[in-house]
């Protein structure tokens, strides 16, 4: 299959520049697609994002140099991307629970393999999903810069809305006018901390509207692009990130289309999320992947 050759052509320039500097771009470029959607795909496909991959990887070899070549703690500090001996200690300490001084001796440490991607035939179930072509518009609403969570309720989020009043809400629901209808949720600027593999990104709560903003709003500027839209029913936010893996993990590697640039929104159909049949929208920009052909809408 193609998409696993070139991922794993991607894992081959990685691992040959373990020991230097990894360029995103040809990184990206070996898998065939932007280094925007490399990032995102990677993260969902693997479990962890790709900087904590590279963090790990490294550390696990320099964990092997020291205990099995007697390499000096400056030397592999340095091939391995860290300033000083401290820098280099702290985050060897975070991963191995050790410091690097004492990897050479009969103390523990971790190791941390190659990533190899294989055909994994699993579930068989639909992905329910739609393309929208949009006009510019714009989120408004309220903003902040949240950590990046994979897995359960976001608590950040949680307490975004719940910091909400009706007389926002209802402001918001008025000056929807263009899908997805009514109180949205849009995340964007995703970004990761290459040393520590935190993630963040800038989580909005607003409406998708070509209105005005009142002063003190949030506002996010929206390009017009294509959107690929993917329903989701089931019990939340469980059902949903799961689905959101999937789009990353089997809709992408099965499509000519790669995620574009723009924010990812979510919607959902009202505010009991109890229910077990609670129905949700994931949108998603998409574009075409290089030498890529649509597949039929």
């Amino acid at each position: 299959m193609e998409f696993l050759e070139k991922m794993n052509a991607a894992m081959d320039y990685l691992e040959s520049n373990l020991d230097g500097e990894v360029d995103y771009a040809v990184l990206a470029g070996q898998a065939g697609c932007s280094e925007y959607h490399f990032s995102r795909m990677f993260a969902f496909i693997a479990g962890q994002s790709l900087s904590l991959y590279i963090r790990r990887r490294r550390l696990s070899n320099a964990a092997v140099e020291l205990a099995e070549n007697g390499a000096g703690l400056l030397d592999t500090a340095v091939k391995y991307g860290y300033s000083s001996v401290d820098a280099f200690g702290r985050a060897f300490r975070d991963v191995h629970g050790i410091s690097p001084s004492k990897a050479g001796g009969m103390a523990k440490v971790r190791l941390f393999p190659r990533i190899h991607f294989h055909i994994h035939i699993s579930g068989g179930q639909e992905m329910t999903y739609r393309f929208v072509e949009k006009e510019a518009f714009r989120v408004v609403g309220t903003m902040k810069r949240v950590p990046l969570v994979f897995q359960g309720p976001n608590p950040d989020i949680e307490e975004m809305w719940k910091s909400l009043d009706m007389g926002r809400i209802q402001r918001w629901k008025a000056l929807s006018n263009t899908e997805p209808a009514g109180i949205i949720s849009a995340s964007t600027r995703f970004s990761e901390d290459r040393m520590t593999g935190k993630g963040t990104l800038d989580h909005y709560i607003g409406a998708a509207t070509t209105g005005e903003p009142q002063s003190g709003e949030a506002v996010l500027e929206v390009a017009p692009g294509l959107w690929a839209v993917f329903e989701n029913v089931g019990k939340f936010p469980e059902t949903l990130q799961i689905l959101w893996g999937r789009i990353y993990s089997e809709w992408f590697p099965s499509v000519a289309y790669e995620v574009a640039p723009g924010p990812e929104i979510l919607w959902n159909e009202g505010p009991d999320t109890n229910s077990p049949t609670f129905r949700s929208e994931i949108w998603i920009p998409v574009q075409k992947k290089r030498n890529g052909s649509a597949p039929p809408a």
